[in-house]
């Protein structure tokens, strides 16, 4: 699982022009679901990204998490986070996880943000969207769960 987290003030998505989903401050996350990916790696990239402390402090240190600033999220399914571009000029996309089974482990993701305290919206699985966000910094970090798995795991 593959994921795109930007810090902002406030993130929406629109699909057909009405408002599917939207955050204050916090994380817009793109969420890749691979064709590896199980249950386990969407409980421990939630808990990573809800954890990570890169919220400034007092002292203007990032040091604050999302959970310790109250902050929400946003969450839109891309599965162009799966693009393998080594071969030729058009991406493959070979590593996604087929939509379906792809929809219910982003949907389990979500869940597990919530799980872990923090407000959670999406946008719409395998729809078009627009998104408008205000990023805060900018601050963005890419997460992959089976770096997370190798290091936690020693693998």
């Amino acid at each position: 699982m593959k994921a795109v987290i930007q810090r902002v003030r406030s993130a929406e998505v629109e699909v057909d022009g009405e408002l599917a989903g939207a955050c204050r401050q916090g994380f817009f996350v793109l969420l890749g679901v691979m064709r590896e990916d199980t249950p386990e790696d969407a409980a421990l990239l939630a808990k990573k990204i809800v954890q990570l402390r890169v919220f400034e402090d007092e002292n203007d240190k990032m040091n604050r998490s999302l959970l310790q600033i109250g902050g929400e999220i946003l969450v839109v399914s891309n599965f162009t986070l799966a693009a393998d571009c080594t071969g030729g000029r058009r991406p493959s996309f070979f590593a996604a996880m087929p939509p379906q089974e792809a929809q219910a482990l982003y949907e389990y993701f979500v869940a597990c943000c919530r799980t872990e305290g923090v407000e959670t919206q999406t946008g719409v699985f395998g729809a078009h969207m627009h998104i408008t966000q205000k990023d805060d910094g900018p601050v963005t970090i890419m997460l992959d769960s089976n770096e997370l798995k190798r290091k936690r795991y020693g693998n």
